[in-house]
């Protein structure tokens, strides 16, 4: 086993945001190396628990070995987070005292090149968090038409040269297959017009596209973050770390809805359209990276942290 290292994003702001409690029982969706999981542990000991998944099976191994001092008081499953609901059931699991979810790619997988996630190291094109299966980055390079590529790469990567990248990937399949992220990266350099490659390589807005649509991680992002936050019991918190504007929308707009009361027309003498707030927001804007941080851990610099508490039981 590759050994598996991550360093946890705003480990302090997290744990002041979920406050975890000696009796509480927590759900970390996005285990990683256990960062943050240790410290749930660690600041609910001795009797809170702790319900983790995560894809990566490095990171699940890591993980076991680095929580190994809480044997007992923790379970952790090889399952997407969104699947909470059968995760937590098996654990025989009820409402929760707190969730983390820690969202993106772990800087282990970005900096393990035979990964392909990263456009600065040369690699067979996969970007797959569990790559024991499903749809690869080389699948969606050489398989997807030339314009849903257009169509992702904007919606996904917000890539202004979308259409212009788009074609020219679609230009050189039709000679070879496209197979490595050097080979990408140089495709998509080229297709750049040159006054707009001057802050840096320009392949990694196209590298989270791809990477977003091979691992999914849109969708059904809005409904877990809204099932997860309804499962939390009264004055449980929910601490959801973002890594592009894409996520952070979404976890905005699940907040927003739930912390929205009635929405009838003031003029009605009673309720009608039979909604409650169920959250109050405790993060008016995001919490964002210390400088230090940033400069520590770069994975740090584009982290956003909302975090929401709930106002009424969980039934």
């Amino acid at each position: 086993m590759i050994a598996f290292t991550h360093k946890p994003v705003m480990p302090e702001e997290c744990m002041q945001g979920l406050a975890p409690e000696e009796s509480g029982v927590y759900f970390d969706g996005t285990v990683g190396g256990g960062g943050h999981s240790y410290e749930i542990l660690r600041r609910s000991s001795p009797g809170g628990r702790l319900i983790a998944t995560d894809l990566d099976e490095n990171a699940i191994a890591a993980a076991r070995q680095r929580l190994q001092e809480f044997a007992g008081r923790f379970r952790i499953y090889k399952s997407n987070f969104k699947r909470y609901a059968e995760v937590l059931a098996d654990a025989g699991v009820g409402g929760l005292d707190g969730v983390m979810l820690d969202l993106g790619v772990s800087s282990f997988q970005l900096d393990e090149a035979s990964r392909g996630f990263s456009y600065l190291k040369d690699a067979p094109l996969d970007m797959r968090m569990d790559p024991s299966g499903g749809l690869s980055a080389a699948d969606v390079v050489n398989g997807y038409s030339e314009e849903r590529l257009a169509k992702l790469l904007w919606e996904y990567g917000e890539e202004r040269f979308a259409k212009r990248i788009a074609a020219a990937i679609a230009k050189r399949r039709t000679s070879r297959r496209i197979e490595s992220t050097a080979e990408l990266a140089a495709i998509i350099e080229a297709s750049i017009p040159a006054k707009f490659r001057q802050n840096g390589p320009c392949a990694r807005k196209s590298f989270q596209a791809i990477r977003i649509e091979v691992n999914g991680e849109l969708d059904g992002l809005a409904e877990a973050v809204k099932g997860l936050t309804l499962r939390l019991n009264k004055g449980g918190r929910i601490c959801v770390l973002t890594f592009h504007s894409l996520e952070d929308r979404i976890v905005k707009n699940v907040f927003r809805e739930l912390a929205e009361g009635c929405i009838c027309d003031k003029s009605l003498p009673v309720c009608v359209c039979g909604r409650k707030q169920e959250i109050k927001i405790l993060t008016k804007k995001p919490v964002t990276a210390s400088e230090r941080e940033r400069e520590e851990n770069p994975r740090s610099k584009s982290a956003k942290l909302r975090i929401a508490e709930r106002i009424r039981e969980y039934s």
